[in-house]
Formats: structure tokens, sequence, C-alpha cells
């Protein structure tokens, strides 16, 4: 019983260093090695920029307004807005737009934003299509920037980065997960291709957005389409999406869990990329960055209950039980605090609490035969 436990423990140890330490600072060794940099150039391929929406008249005036000062050639922009059978006046305020140039597209009836997404793609013609949130703004040169990209033909779609902004619309701060996140992408942009794109503002070819599947996740499926084209995605960090955090922040909760049960099942129906021989590089990336992140509860549940058995045999286990006890009471102290407005300063412990309460709430309801098409816009 004494060494299943260690070996339980040590293990789970190392799983939850690796997907978050382990597999960046691989990635950084191999990036002393191999280096695969996008060669941008200035194209002019015609552009197909698609906002799908679902009751939205409180942001849709700002959002196509913000995509008609686009500095892209205006004979090469087709402006398209996808009303997934919206109740208020989205689309009355979308047709206001139509002499502008700007298409409005309404769903025969409501199935969700990939749904709604592959109508837009089917009446689109652009050799590059853009997908961007209503609730994600972008700079003047936004559109420009992200379409460089493909002028490397190795570039099949490419991912914003992400910038949050407060209440006043003053570039706020990014949060330590985010600043993560996106240093992580940029290490595997250098090294090979991401494994996940931005869902509020990306791009690809027309050709990876052929088989476009209405009940997975849009932005995580079209990067999986890409690599099995044989292209790679990028993150290109002059493409910036900006939008604000959510309201709500008690809801922020429930917006993790959707979107981690959403990849999930994007991962579940991908698992044959997880074949090296084929796939390469690749499906460790993959294995790393997707499914060693998404079993780290059932690790961290793992490591307490085995270190809890091994607490009578040695002091040193005596010790790292406390440890992990105390960073739990911390954690859970941080989330009360948040609940109730109140500053705190230990505001990491609190968050990885969450996210991987989160990955855990989102295995239960995907096990459960859950799953995610209609969706209500957060209100941010």
């Amino acid at each position: 019983m004494r060494l299943l436990a260690a070996v339980l423990f040590w293990s789970s140890i190392a799983l939850i260093f690796y997907a978050y330490l382990g597999y960046p600072v691989l990635l950084k060794i191999v990036s002393l090695f191999r280096n695969k940099p996008v060669k941008k150039g200035d194209v002019s391929l015609k552009v197909s920029f698609i906002i799908a929406a679902y009751n939205e008249e409180n942001r849709i005036k700002e959002k196509i307004e913000n995509t008609l000062t686009q500095d892209y050639p205006g004979e090469r922009l087709e402006i398209i807005a996808v009303s997934d059978c919206s109740t208020d006046r989205t689309d009355e305020m979308v047709r206001s737009y139509e002499s502008k140039g700007v298409l409005l597209i309404k769903a025969p009836e409501r199935g969700g934003k990939e749904a709604a997404q592959k109508i837009a793609v089917e009446k689109s013609s652009g050799e590059i299509i853009v997908f961007s949130d209503v609730a994600t703004l972008l700079e003047t040169k936004g559109l420009s920037n992200v379409v460089r990209n493909f002028n490397d033909p190795t570039v099949g779609c490419v991912s914003s980065v992400d910038r949050f902004v407060d209440r006043d619309g003053k570039i706020s701060g990014e949060g330590t997960y985010v600043r993560y996140e996106m240093f992580l992408r940029g290490l595997e942009t250098k090294v090979n291709t991401l494994v996940g794109l931005s869902g509020s503002f990306f791009a690809a070819r027309r050709e990876v957005c052929h088989d476009w599947a209405i009940d997975l996740q849009s932005d995580f499926n079209t990067l999986l389409n890409s690599v099995k084209t044989g292209l790679r995605g990028v993150s290109d960090p002059d493409s910036i999406g900006y939008y604000k955090n959510i309201a709500d922040e008690k809801k922020e909760f429930e917006r993790k869990v959707r979107t981690v049960l959403r990849g999930i099942s994007v991962f579940m129906r991908g698992l044959p990329l997880l074949n090296p021989f084929k796939y390469g590089l690749f499906s460790w990336q993959l294995f790393s960055h997707k499914l060693c992140r998404w079993i780290v509860p059932f690790a961290l549940i793992t490591a307490f209950v085995s270190n809890l058995l091994l607490t009578s045999y040695s002091v040193f286990y005596l010790w790292t039980f406390i440890l992990q006890f105390v960073f739990y009471a911390v954690a859970l102290g941080g989330v009360w605090m948040t609940l109730f407005s109140r500053k705190f300063l230990l505001k990491i412990p609190s968050f990885f609490v969450l996210v991987n309460l989160s990955i855990l709430m989102a295995w239960y309801r995907y096990f459960r035969g859950e799953r995610l098409l209609a969706w209500e816009p957060s209100q941010r």
C-alpha cells in the first residue's frame, strides 16, 4: 500500500508540473534547434469577415463600425453578419449598414454559433475567412496584420493575441494566465504549430473551412483541420483582439466549464491526431497542451488522497500534505474574497483551483452526455 501510494503521489505531482512547466520548458529547448518563422508579406487576398451574433443589439453597432474602419482594400473585403435567429433588434441594426456593404444572413433556425458560422462560410466568397466575436474590437490594422501571415504557404490559420480592456476602454492588465498562454503560443508558433486559436478573432484559408462541423468548437477544430491538411496554425503578436471581462465575474466559472466541455468534444473527435507516426511533433503538442492540462484535476485529487495515506509513514509526507492543505485553504479563501468583491493578493492559487474545478465539471458533463450547441452572449 505504501509503495502504491508513493508511486501515485509522485506520478501525479510529475504530471501537474509537466502540464504547466515541463511542456513550455521542453518547447523552449526545442526552439533552440528548430525555428519556423512566419514569412509575412503584403498580400491582396479576398477576405470574408464573419460576425456571428445572437441578441447583440447593445454591441452589434460598435462591432460593425469597428469592422468598417479596418485598413483593408474595400473591394477585397466582404463583411457578413450572420444572425442565429436573434429576437431583439440585432437584425434591424445590421440592415442599417447594408448601404455600406454589410451583408445580413439570417439562420433558418437557431442552431448555435458554429451552425451560424457554417451558413456564412457557405455564402462567403473570400480566399481568407476571418471570424470575430461581437464583443471583440480590433485595431485599424488588425485585419491587414492577420492576413499578412497567409503570404506563408505553410500557414493554414492564424490566431490573434488577447487583450483585456476595462470599463473605460483602457487596456488593463492581462493577468498571469493570459500572459502564460500567449507566451506558450509564441513558442509553439516558433517550433511548429499552435494547438488552439483565440475564438474571439482568428482567420483561416477557405480550404481549411470546407468540412465545417456545426457541433464542434470552431476555433479548436479549425486548427485541427489545418494540421490534417498539412498546414499549421500560428499566433500573430500584431493581430490583437480587445475585449472586456465578463460583467458578472460569478459567471466566469460557468464560461470556463462551457469552453473546456466544447474543447473536450473536439479533442475526442480528433484522437487520431495523437498518432506521432503520422502527425509527428504535433501529436506531442496536442497531448501536452490539451490532454495533460485537462487531466490535471484528477492528478490533484490523486496527489491529495495518496499523500494523506502516506502521512503515517513519514514526516516528509506529513509536511507535503500540510503544504497541500494550506495551498487549498489559501485558494478557497481567495475564491471567497472574490465572490464578495474584496481585494486580495493571492490570486494565482484561487485561479488555479477554479480552473481545475471547471475542468473537472466539464469532464463530468461530457461523460454525462452533455454537448453544447446554442450559446448566449456573455455580458461584458
